[in-house]
This record gives structure tokens, C-alpha cells and sequence, in this order.
């Protein structure tokens, strides 16, 4: 979730591929014993989201490795069936949820059980599927490069909507042998609207679900998000020679911490500062949020995020002239994602907020424009007056104002 505390929703609010080689993905259970080396691939260690989050509420939870065309290796959680089942599973429908940039997959997991919508779509028969995108603290493994190497960190969210997405798509496919539901907040609804606008997932997927969805920037009012955006931010990082976005450490804790004393900008609250003022959050969760988060990105990626708001138009990354972008596009500018070509027929179901300072009404209102052909009944639109960007994931009414209609827009896909 986008939702991210700190530059997680500044830049990160310039949320949600890289038109390159077809994908492909293959996992490890995380009982694997392979090795690093030849192309084989360490399990992740347990102890991960599924001991800390899920099993101790008496959920089954399952940890996969799955590997990138590209070569990280993607830590995957699955859910397999509700807590009262007692292991009566089987044919379910597979649900996968992304979050956005700088968090993990713990996002969704910070309320009581009832309140976290992974676990309520399991106690509601769906096979739940979470995947930690590469960066994040279960996914710092690639097959051949360390994090310490800046070549690791040479990516934006192109190739998340290119690589990883497509990647565990098609190793839940693969798992289940059935088409996939979908559910993004924030960045994770940019890179799979990219990635479904460039034919990728298509034939996997059954439908989507977009939650403070962000494609365009252009509106944003996040008072701390504006002035790193328009201060560039993103790009002194990458001048300072940085590869990896780590808000923990020096010298962007520092840089932030400075940019917090600009006029109109108050840090008092870092959570409200990126993501508008949210309703619904209780202290508990917000302390819990800030334990975990936030996670690494790359600095490429926050630079990319920074010219979708600077720049307007959805397009995958410049490389800043002609001849490099040239050199990757075959042309001097880089190429547009066109929205329209979501096939018309595709379920979706959209909720954005009211005060919701990352995905402006202003900006959703013009997603919706390039959804204006989608054939009637097959697009949902929820707005909430009084939601901001936190509510949705993390919001303590979430389970009855969203989730609540979610589950009854995926049923109806049954």
C-alpha cells in the first residue's frame, strides 16, 4: 500500500511494463533445500509474514519463492482456506493482492483478523495469494546479484508491471490451474493496469479490484508528497549516487527530515502528510504500521514515480535524452500506456476517497475517462467522501464500507 509511511506515499504517491521479453516464472516451496548458484535459488527463511501474522490466528499460510524472468526471487504467501475449515479446502478461487511501493505484504495484515481483507476473503472461501515485490525485505534475493550491488537496484515499476507481477501470475496459475481475481492499492494498481494495457496477465485473469487507485499524478495535494516532488527529490538521491531508496538510512532520513520545516508542509504527522487526513485508522494500527515500514525501493523507481507527476503522462521511465531512450524505446521519447486497450469486458471494480491526497478525485476522474468504452456492468465505481489513502487497507470501518462490496463483486464474477 502506497499507503507508506514517509516518502512511501510522497513519492510513493507518485504511484502506480517495460515492454521487453515475454515472461516467464517458476517457484520453490519454501521446504526447498537448492542452493544459490546456477540458477537455483535459496528458500526464504521462515519466520516471514506467514508465523509472524497469519498462522497465529489459526489461518494455514504457505511461503513460495518465485523467480523473475530477470532473476529476483519474489517472496509469495498463500492463504489456502478460511480459519474454520479445519483443511476441507480444494477448487477455490485464487485471489492475488499487491500492495504499493515502500511496504510489503504486511500492510494488509495490521488490523485484528476480522479486519484484514487477505484473511476475510479466506473465511469467505477464496484461495488468498500475497506477493512481497523485489526490494521489500522477503524479496532482497536475485539469482546472481547481491543488494549491496547497485545492478540489483536497476529497476522501476516498468519492470515490476513487466516481471513480477506476470511472474506470480503465472505461478498461481500454474499452482491452481484457474484464472486470477485481482486486488492493487496505490502503486500495486498502477503496475497491473500497466502491465494488463500491454497484453500481460490477460489470459490469466478473471478480474480486478483497484483501491485508492493511482495511474495519473497530476492533481496531488499531499502537502510533504508536492514539495519532494517539485523539489526533485527523487533525483538528488540518484545525483547523491544512491541505488537503493531506503528511507531508514542517511542520508534520505536526513534529506526528508529537512524538506519537513518547508511552509505549509507539517511532519507532525508523516502518515497524513503523504496521504491525506484518514478517517478511520486506530492508534494501535498506526504504531504496528510504523514497526514494519517503511520498506527499499530502488532509486530508479522513485525517479520514474516523480516523472508521472511532473510530467503527466503516463509513460514508461526516461532515461533523460534522445539517443539513451533511443537506445531502450527505439524512439526519443518513451512510450505511452494506453489504458483503453483494458479489454472492455474485464470486471472492475474502483473505489477512491474523498480526501484522498495521492489518488486526487481530479486524477481518478480522468483513469475513468480511458475506461469511458468498458461494456456496461462490467466497471464498479465506489467513491467515499470522507476516505483518504490509508482507509483502504488499513482503515478500521474498511471491512463494511469496502470489503464488504468487494466480496460481493467478486462472488458475482462466480
Amino acid at each position: 500500500m502506497s499507503v507508506g509511511g514517509f516518502l512511501s506515499l510522497a513519492l510513493g504517491c507518485f504511484l502506480l511494463v517495460l515492454a521487453v521479453a515475454p515472461h516467464a516464472a517458476h517457484g520453490l516451496s519454501s521446504s526447498s533445500t537448492l542452493g544459490v548458484g546456477s540458477g537455483a535459488v535459496a528458500p526464504s527463511a521462515t519466520g516471514g509474514i506467514c508465523a509472524s501474522s497469519v498462522t497465529i490466528h489459526g489461518y494455514q499460510c504457505q511461503e513460495f519463492d518465485v523467480v523473475t524472468q530477470d532473476g529476483y526471487i519474489l517472496n509469495v504467501l498463500r492463504i489456502p482456506e478460511g480459519r474454520a475449515e479445519g483443511g476441507g479446502g480444494g477448487n477455490k478461487q485464487p485471489i492475488l493482492i499487491q500492495h504499493g511501493v515502500l511496504v510489503d505484504g504486511m500492510i494488509w495484515l495490521l488490523n485484528p483478523p476480522e479486519q484484514d481483507l487477505p484473511l476475510i476473503l479466506a473465511d469467505n472461501g477464496f484461495d488468498v495469494w500475497m506477493a512481497n515485490s523485489r526490494g521489500t525485505r522477503f524479496s532482497r534475493r536475485h539469482t546472481s546479484l547481491d543488494p549491496a550491488n547497485p545492478d540489483f537496484w536497476n529497476w522501476s515499476w516498468d519492470e515490476l508491471a513487466a516481471f513480477d507481477i506476470p511472474a506470480v501470475f503465472e505461478f498461481i496459475h500454474g499452482q491452481t490451474g484457474k484464472k486470477i481475481d485481482y486486488v492493487g492499492h496505490s502503486l500495486g494498481t498502477l503496475t497491473g493496469l500497466a502491465s494488463i494495457s500491454e497484453g500481460r496477465l490477460v489470459d490469466k485473469l478473471r478480474s480486478v479490484a483497484l483501491l485508492g487507485p493511482v495511474t495519473y499524478l497530476s492533481h496531488m495535494t499531499t502537502p510533504l508528497g508536492v514539495v519532494l516532488a517539485k523539489n526533485s527529490v527523487d533525483q538528488i538521491a540518484m545525483s547523491l549516487g544512491l541505488a537503493e531508496f531506503n528511507l531508514g538510512a542517511k542520508p534520505l532520513a536526513d534529506l526528508v527530515q529537512d524538506f519537513c520545516h518547508f511552509p505549509g508542509v507539517d511532519c507532525f504527522n508523516l502518515l497524513a502528510a503523504f496521504t491525506g487526513s484518514n478517517c478511520c485508522l486506530n492508534d494501535s494500527t498506526i504504531d504496528l504500521f510504523l514497526k514494519n515500514e517503511p520498506q527499499s525501493s530502488s532509486v530508479k523507481n522513485m525517479v520514474h514515480l516523480g516523472q508521472l507527476f511532473r510530467g503527466g503522462v503516463l509513460a514508461k521511465y526516461d532515461y533523460g535524452n534522445a539517443s539513451s531512450n533511443a537506445a531502450h524505446y527505439g524512439d526519443v521519447r518513451p512510450p505511452v500506456y494506453n489504458l483503453s486497450n483494458i479489454p472492455r469486458d474485464l470486471p472492475i471494480f474502483l473505489s477512491y476517497g474523498g480526501q484522498d491526497a495521492l489518488s486526487d478525485k481530479g486524477d481518478v476522474q480522468q483513469q475513468l475517462e480511458s475506461l469511458k468504452l468498458h461494456d456496461a456492468g462490467k466497471l464498479t465505481v465506489q467513491f467515499i467522501e470522507y476516505y483518504a489513502h490509508a482507509d483502504f487497507v488499513m482503515g478500521v470501518n474498511a471491512k463494511d464500507i469496502v470489503f464488504g462490496p468487494l466480496l460481493s463483486f467478486f462472488k458475482n464474477q462466480q
